[in-house]
């Protein structure tokens, strides 16, 4: 890996990590929500978190775009080489009733290729992170997908099941509903952590922002497994998520696609 992606990995991992630590001081506070107009939730973390982030980006890459959850594009730079995508907190829902699956999310994309990610998780102190070429690390530990190669003994993770059908997608997941072994309803972030540390298989969005999936094509891709879109793009821009192993990713696609 060039010494370049290793610098901008090391600033990710401290980076999520400051902002992690400052959620913390108000999680499980009993702080109230504000709800954007997309019905969402948004906190004072939210928008405190994604300050520091901002912050720290400027200052030590003051010519690389930002583009985040609560504040959008910075000012200047659209269309730069390298773009930080960033989401204070992934998964405000479980951050406000004090459920520990929320995360840090932060990826850079480099001449439109995710190249860096990573995903914090404060409340649990687990932390994934990778680089193209330097391999997805968990705590410190080398992270790999499971072994799994059967579809019928294969977990799979979800957030909400009702926007499968608000968005059209109830036959898709009926289907991998029923080709599967077990279905836990680890939502957001943390389904692509089971993933890539060999907890889970796959992993089913049937709507997503960029924001919510920016570090997990590098993490899935160097930890042995995939991310993108339900046709088998490994993007962030396809508006749906999909994790699974390269094992089970076939499996997986032809269900969702018949």
């Amino acid at each position: 890996m060039s010494e370049h992606l290793r610098a901008y990995l090391d600033f990710a991992i401290e980076t999520a990590f400051l902002a992690g630590q400052l959620t913390l001081g108000y999680y499980q506070t009993g702080a109230q929500p504000d709800f954007k107009s997309d019905d969402t939730p948004v906190t004072v973390a939210d928008k405190k978190a994604e300050e520091l982030i901002r912050a720290r980006i400027e200052k030590n890459f003051p010519k690389h775009e930002i583009l985040g959850e609560e504040f959008g594009h910075g000012a200047a730079f659209q269309g730069a080489s390298h773009r930080w995508v960033i989401d204070p907190i992934d998964g405000t829902k479980a951050f406000t009733r004090g459920i520990p699956l929320y995360a840090i999310l932060m990826g850079l994309e480099i001449e439109g290729n995710a190249q860096v990610g990573v995903a914090y998780f404060p409340a649990l102190q687990e932390m994934v992170a990778a680089a193209t070429g330097e391999g997805c690390w968990w705590n410190g530990r080398r992270a790999r997908v499971s072994d799994v190669s059967d579809l019928a003994r294969a977990y799979i993770a979800f957030s909400d099941p009702r926007l499968f059908d608000r968005y059209n997608r109830r036959a898709a997941w009926e289907k991998i509903k029923n080709a599967t072994y077990h279905r836990g309803g680890w939502s957001d972030a943390y389904g692509y952590l089971l993933i890539a540390t060999g907890r889970a298989e796959v992993m089913l969005d049937p709507i997503m922002d960029a924001w919510d999936c920016a570090p997990f094509p590098p993490i899935l891709s160097e930890a042995g497994g995939y991310f993108g879109d339900w046709q088998g793009k490994r993007t962030i821009w396809g508006k749906e998520g999909l994790g699974a192993t390269n094992a089970l990713l076939p499996q997986v696609l032809k269900l969702l696609n018949e």
